[in-house]
């Protein structure tokens, strides 16, 4: 089954670098097949039996045995990841992929991350929470944005990372 592997803040500037070449062959030595990397910040798409959960923690234990790194990992399987893309409820945003994110937490958080988000606090931006994910739509970017803040302190409590829109029908299609 294909897997997508998100890794949480790796390659920023010159923190926490991995070389993809090395996460590929660490991916590969922990006993997952077909494996690709998409771009230098720790998208991987691959092929494994193991449930999600499992290969996770896997590659975390993986990471910070060779690495020296605590890094978080969110897996989606192919076919949530093209859900994900197909059901995308901001689809105005398409056009401009680098602003639109889609925000992958690994587990539903324990209180909705958009309660109480007053649209009208936040224009032009928008936000909609479906399922695990939180697409958003960042107008002027994502760099001085006030409801980025305010979503990162709403779902502290669980791991997630985001990847902008192109990055995600790109490993969508590598994911088939």
């Amino acid at each position: 089954m294909k897997h997508v592997a998100l890794l949480q803040g790796i390659n920023l500037a010159n923190k926490r670098r991995i070389a993809m070449a090395d996460l590929r062959e660490l991916m590969t030595e922990l006993g997952f097949e077909d494996v690709k990397t998409h771009l230098q910040s720790g998208n991987v798409v691959f092929s494994a039996g193991k449930n999600a959960n499992k290969a996770a923690a896997t590659i975390e234990r993986g990471i910070a045995k060779r690495f020296d790194m605590k890094v978080s990992v969110v897996i989606r399987t192919a076919r949530e990841l093209a859900d994900i893309v197909a059901g995308n409820p901001l689809p105005e945003g398409e056009k401009d992929g680098a602003k639109l994110q889609v925000v992958f937490l690994s587990e539903r958080p324990g209180s909705d991350p958009v309660k109480d988000i007053d649209d009208d606090d936040f224009l032009p931006e928008k936000v909609v929470a479906k399922g695990r994910e939180l697409y958003v739509w960042y107008a002027n970017g994502m760099q001085r944005s006030r409801l980025a803040r305010e979503l990162s302190k709403r779902t502290s409590d669980v791991p997630a990372t985001s990847r902008n829109w192109n990055t995600v029908t790109k490993l969508c299609e590598l994911a088939g």
